[in-house]
């Protein structure tokens, strides 16, 4: 009689195959739960059980994972966050990158996208800061760079001068029930190279009707590029979609990106620029069976408060080169134009004022006209701060443009009593969400009789704001509400914050048009809502 054919070691293969089949389903579930992703990947190839079972395992549940590390080399650093992301099962449906100004933004890009594949979306932008989980020692670090010549510094003290602006935060997501990809807001190179905004609403919402049959994306994480004007970019945007899209982000940055569509992939074009991008998530309208809901809430805390009188612009001018406006006032329901100086005196004179010690600036309420495409325009209110650089030829003189003669504007200060007591607020708007007791990673929550998870988030902080001198006082605000849930952020210019959820206090009170925030932070929590089980 023929043997039995053996393996190398001499074992027969029968005799192997009998071994892995009597490992059960439950044991073998529990063993590839634990495997990293690439093993993991390659775990799903060996057999159709095999596959089913990982598939089980990814589909589950959502899932977000993030790491940082602050190592002064970008491939080590790299390597550090992307061993740490994968280091559980995870099928990316899209990345995000933040890195300090220190790394090559393209050495940077070329190196996850290598290891994370070309056609998954993906972002990489440059950050004032970083928050997130060390990839090594897993305590969570708050990083601020500042600008060449100031303070460098993290929750523990001064960064040593080797480590300037060298870092970088990774966060990926399994969102299972969703779709996403990366669309570029362009600008012609031609004249008269201006952005092509209605194309990006356009493409938006083309986008999200091709995946969900409707055109209300679930949310949007913008990026935008430092020297473009974002605010009115930001107000078409906020005009164009309804109020259940939830929109954050960083108004000013540097940034690269991959679609998973080649043909908005305009990296190196000669006809394209591209001024922004935004990660857009929409529901999938094929989604399997079984597969729940995933939402986006967000909530914020502020460090301004208003000081002073109603202004009503009288006379304005613009140097768009360097992105300024020079305008005069008078004070609501009075005659008399005030020069720059005379309108910083009296402010500085108003009862609580310290504008000599604190950051300055006007919010400006606007309305304009707005329309997309060939629809007719309809008058949209939007509020917009701008920072107060000082008096110049007899005006005030502030940052940023699009201030019309007849605009009113209030000035705020920052303040750290309005901060602490925001801070609080924004504290109890996370905690409004906060699971009933379960210490699992995936925390769950009651609502309705139907079982919601936090599973992940993002924060967007001013990188201006110093008015705490708590140690990690931004991620303690998420840390303490969902201890153990993922989440990652960066400090930066000029957050972006909106959205139609319960969590929102501040900006419900003054409606959906408040975007553009100042000295303040913008948290981003993703839910999960278990599906219902059939009948």
């Amino acid at each position: 009689m023929e043997a039995a054919p053996k393996t190398e070691k001499g074992e027969p293969k029968a005799a192997r195959g009998k071994g892995f089949s009597m490992i059960g389903d439950d044991d073998l579930h529990n063993i590839l739960s634990k495997l990293p992703a690439l093993s993991f990947a390659s775990a799903a190839c060996v057999s159709k059980s095999w596959n089913t079972i990982c598939n089980r395992i990814l589909f589950s549940r959502p899932k977000l994972s993030s790491a940082l590390s602050l190592h002064a080399c970008p491939h080590v650093a790299v390597q550090e966050v992307l061993e740490k992301v994968l280091s559980e099962p995870i099928r990316p449906h899209f990345a995000i990158a933040n890195v300090g100004s220190g790394f090559s933004l393209i050495e940077a890009f070329r190196l996850i996208t290598k290891r994370l594949g070309s056609r998954m979306p993906f972002i990489i932008s440059t950050a004032n800061g970083i928050i997130g989980r060390d990839s090594l020692t897993n305590e969570y670090r708050e990083v601020k760079w500042m600008d060449i010549g100031g303070d460098f510094h993290d929750e523990d003290g001064y960064i040593p001068a080797k480590d300037l602006n060298n870092g970088i935060v990774l966060t990926v997501g399994f969102l299972p029930g969703l779709k996403v990809d990366a669309i570029p807001l362009l600008r012609s190179v031609k004249e008269p190279r201006v952005a092509m905004v209605d194309q990006f609403v356009t493409d938006i919402k083309d986008y999200t009707a091709s995946v969900s049959g409707c055109a209300s994306p679930v949310g949007i994480i913008m990026f935008g590029e430092g020297l473009v004007d974002m605010k009115p970019i930001i107000d078409v945007l906020d005009y164009a979609m309804p109020m259940e899209t939830v929109i954050v982000g960083d108004e000013k940055g540097r940034f690269l990106y991959k679609s998973g569509n080649e043909s908005r992939n305009v990296c190196g074009s000669t006809k394209y620029l591209s001024d922004a991008v935004a990660l857009v998530f929409a529901r999938d309208n094929d989604k399997s069976i079984g597969i729940g809901d995933i939402q986006f809430h967000s909530t914020l805390s502020s460090g301004v408060s208003a000081v002073g009188p109603i202004h009503k612009a009288v006379s304005v001018k613009e140097n768009c080169s360097e992105h300024t406006t020079w305008l005069t006032a008078r004070k609501e329901g009075q005659h008399e134009v005030l020069d720059g100086q005379r309108i910083l005196d009296d402010i500085n004179n108003e009862p609580g004022s310290c504008i000599k010690s604190s950051k300055l600036y006007i919010r400006v309420t606007k309305r304009r006209k707005c329309c997309i495409g060939s629809e007719k325009p309809r008058l949209i209110t939007s509020l917009a701060f701008h920072g107060v650089k000082g008096t110049d030829e007899g005006c005030l003189y502030v940052n940023g443009t699009n201030i019309k003669t007849g605009d009113y504007f209030q000035f705020y200060q920052s303040d750290p009593n309005t901060a602490l007591s925001s801070c609080v607020d924004a504290s109890s708007n996370l905690k409004s969400l906060k699971p009933d007791g379960n210490s699992s990673s995936c925390h769950r929550m009651r609502a309705v009789a139907v079982k919601k998870e936090i599973f992940g988030g993002l924060i967007f902080s001013c990188y201006g704001d110093r008015l705490f001198s708590r140690r990690k006082i931004y991620s303690s605000r998420f840390t303490e509400s969902f201890p153990g849930v993922p989440f990652a952020g960066i400090f930066c210019r000029g957050e972006i914050g909106r959205g139609f959820s319960s969590l929102l206090g501040e900006s419900n009170k003054e409606g959906s048009a408040h975007c553009m925030r100042a000295y303040s932070t913008v948290y981003l929590v993703m839910s999960y809502t278990l599906a219902r089980p059939e009948h």
